[in-house]
Order: C-alpha cells, then sequence, then structure tokens
C-alpha cells in the first residue's frame, strides 16, 4: 500500500500547522480522514457486491485520491468510475487502465477521451444520442483508436438518459455501429434514491434500477446490438439492493466516506462517516445563542442535502476534537469564511461553553462536496490525535 509520507513536498498550496504532527496542532480549516472508518467502509460494499457475484466498479469522484484508491484496491488496480477527463488522466497516471467516464459527451470531451485511448487506456465514454454517437466516431477515426461506449439509460427521471423503451434506444445503438463505435452496454443511475428514507423505499428503488435496465439491456439484444455489461448504481441501491439478476456491475462513490445526507437516507451510521472538517472557535455571541468558528462554505460547501430530508442538520453535524457529537449542536449558518453554531430549533440542550480556540469536528452534509474543497486529507485512526499521513486530492476537469 502507497503511504504519503508527512514530509511530503508535492501538496499543493500547503500553509502553516500542515506539517502539524497532531490534529489539535493542525492550522484550520482542515480536511481530516478516519481511515478505520474509510476501510470499514470499503469492505462493507466489496463483501455485498462479492456475495451478489456483481463486479464492483468503485466511483473515485468522492475521494480523487491515488491512496484512497489504493486502498480500494490494495493488491494493484482495478475497474474504476471517474466523473472527470481530470480524474481519469490522474488515475491512468497512477496505472489504472480500466475506466468508465460516467458523464454525457461533449465535442471537446470526446478528443480528450480519445488522446487516453490512444495511449492506451480502455476508457469508456457515455451518451445517448445519435449525434454523439456520430462525434464520438469521427474523434476516435481522426485518432486512429477503437472507442467503446455505454448508452445511459434513465430509470428514475433524475438526469439524462433515455426510458427503457424508448424507440430512441434502437437508434442510438444503430448509429454506433454506424461510426465504428462497440456498444460497451447500458448505464443508468438511480439518483432519485437520494430522496427516501425508508428500507422498503431503497429496495423498490433498486429493484426498479435493475428491472429497467436490464430490460433496456434486453431490448438492444433481441434487435441484434450485443450490450455486454450491465452497469448500475448509487449508494443507496448498492447497499439495498435484494436481487441483482442481469446486472454485472454496480457504481457507487460516497459509500468510500458516507455523509449526513447517507445517514438521512438510511444508509449509514454517524459512526460510519469518514470525513470531518476541522474547525476552531473564533467567538462567541450567547445573547444570540451563537459560537463562531473558521469554517464557513468555503470550507464545508454550500450543500445543504438534509434541509428536505426529516432531520435537518444546517450545514453540518458539530463534534468534539475527538469525534464525539454534541447533542443537536449544528452549523446553522454560513458565510464565506464564518460558521455559526448553535443548537438545532426545538431541542431542550443548552449551548455549549467552547472558550476561543477551541477545535471541533464538523460530520459534512455532502462528502464530495465538502472534499472538493480541500487539497488534502489529514489521515487519522479512531481514538488517537496523530496525524498519520497526508493524501493529497485532485480537483479540476
Amino acid at each position: 500500500m502507497l503511504r504519503v509520507e508527512m514530509d511530503r513536498t508535492d501538496i499543493p498550496n500547503a500553509g502553516p500547522g500542515e506539517t502539524a504532527a497532531t490534529i489539535n496542532a493542525l492550522a484550520t480549516p482542515a480536511l481530516l480522514l478516519d481511515k478505520d472508518r474509510l476501510d470499514g467502509n470499503l469492505a462493507r460494499l466489496s463483501s455485498r457486491m462479492a456475495r451478489q457475484g456483481v463486479v464492483l466498479r468503485p466511483h473515485m469522484k468522492t475521494a480523487k485520491s491515488i491512496d484512497v484508491a489504493r486502498r480500494v484496491y490494495p493488491s494493484g488496480v482495478g475497474p474504476i468510475t471517474v466523473s472527470t477527463l481530470a480524474e481519469a488522466d490522474y488515475f491512468a497516471q497512477h496505472g489504472f487502465r480500466d475506466i468508465t467516464y460516467a458523464v454525457g459527451l461533449a465535442p471537446h470531451t470526446v478528443e480528450r477521451a480519445m488522446r487516453l485511448r490512444k495511449a492506451g487506456i480502455d476508457i469508456k465514454v457515455l451518451l445517448d444520442s445519435p449525434e454523439q454517437a456520430i462525434i464520438l466516431g469521427a474523434a476516435a477515426r481522426a485518432a486512429g483508436v477503437a472507442p467503446s461506449a455505454f448508452i445511459e439509460i434513465d430509470c428514475d427521471g433524475h438526469r439524462g438518459g433515455l426510458t427503457a423503451g424508448d424507440p430512441k434506444l434502437i437508434a442510438v445503438a444503430a448509429a454506433l455501429a454506424e461510426a465504428g463505435v462497440k456498444l460497451a452496454g447500458i448505464l443508468t443511475h438511480a439518483g432519485e434514491s437520494y430522496g427516501l428514507s425508508t428500507p422498503a423505499g431503497l429496495v423498490a428503488a433498486a429493484e426498479n434500477e435493475r428491472a429497467l435496465a436490464v430490460a433496456a439491456a434486453t431490448t438492444l439484444r433481441a434487435a441484434g446490438h450485443e450490450c455486454p455489461v450491465v452497469s448500475v448504481g448509487s449508494t443507496p441501491t448498492a447497499h439495498f439492493a435484494e436481487d441483482l439478476t442481469g446486472v454485472t456491475e454496480m457504481r457507487a462513490g460516497v459509500y468510500m466516506f458516507f455523509d449526513l445526507v447517507m445517514h438521512g437516507v438510511g444508509v449509514c451510521t454517524t459512526d460510519d462517516i469518514a470525513i470531518s472538517l476541522l474547525a476552531t472557535v473564533i467567538g462567541t455571541k450567547p445573547e444570540k445563542g451563537w459560537i463562531l468558528v473558521d469554517a464557513g462554505w468555503m470550507a464545508l460547501s454550500r450543500d445543504r442535502g438534509t434541509a428536505a430530508q426529516r432531520v435537518d442538520q444546517g450545514y453540518g453535524l458539530v463534534c468534539d476534537v475527538a469525534g464525539k457529537i454534541y447533542p443537536d449542536l449544528i452549523v446553522s449558518q454560513a458565510s464565506q469564511e464564518h460558521g455559526i453554531l448553535s443548537i438545532r430549533p426545538g431541542s431542550a440542550q443548552a449551548l455549549l461553553d467552547l472558550p476561543i480556540g477551541a477545535k471541533v469536528r464538523i460530520l459534512p452534509n455532502h462528502a464530495c462536496a465538502t472534499a472538493s474543497q480541500h487539497e488534502l486529507y489529514n489521515v487519522v485512526s479512531a481514538g488517537s490525535d496523530a496525524i498519520e499521513a497526508r493524501w493529497p486530492r485532485i480537483r479540476g476537469w
């Protein structure tokens, strides 16, 4: 396993405190990653997919870190999913060759993807129209490569793609064949599962995702098109699918870290959330019931994904420096560099007396969004104050 040592010099924009040996010595705001929780989350889904006989193709959009990827694949490399071509470039440079780029194609991304294909990367792209198939075919011929593409299926109205019964499905497959592009298979994402909160609802969403993906593949095969891969996935459906008959691979990403939205959906407990934001108390306003910290939306992100859930966690749930949750203390407001901590509305809890300089940890609403605000993870273990490693993460598109 590759470990980034504490004296790394290739961390961009390293600032004061980023060579700190302990959590308490870190300059804030700082992103923490509990490697024990990470490993537990990885093992949970990996073993679940192994029992179901389905390939797990982890989505690296959440972690964007080779060090995390090496914990996913401690013995080498394996299939991954990415959401940007910057991620594809980065992981390719670190030896990953089997990559699905799970965002619809535009002309400029087609050209970049074909450069990766020419470099020997088995990058599979995503589209849902004959126009994209024509663009892809032309770019592939210009690069002198043989591409492959997924057709995106819309299983729940969440985003792009074709419905399983759309006549355009056959037209897109025919356009791919005409353009000289191999049909990799179909790909779908049950994004509406993020809005659910009961086991029964999540099981139903997983079955709907499976059934429509398999139906689309069956339609393509009946029309004479090979459809070797049936790719489904979201973190909620990955954990609640009871039957994956006809599915060949599962994609999920936020399961590595989890977050408060996933907790609200019912996929994880707060004890599973592997990342947190370290912040420092910089002021108090007891007359308003406020504690001010040096972490605003620039450090936490503006994501308010729990606002639509049964329990609104504001901009994040507050813990002590060891990670123990303070009951009903949330980040209720955030400006660019300030966070306001207060007791959740309706709670009888008293506001804590936290002195200026005290440190707190904040569990994020959306792990992908919070992590994207930062250049690196400060890696820790449960029950320890030591910073064991610093793992850089990539950004950009």
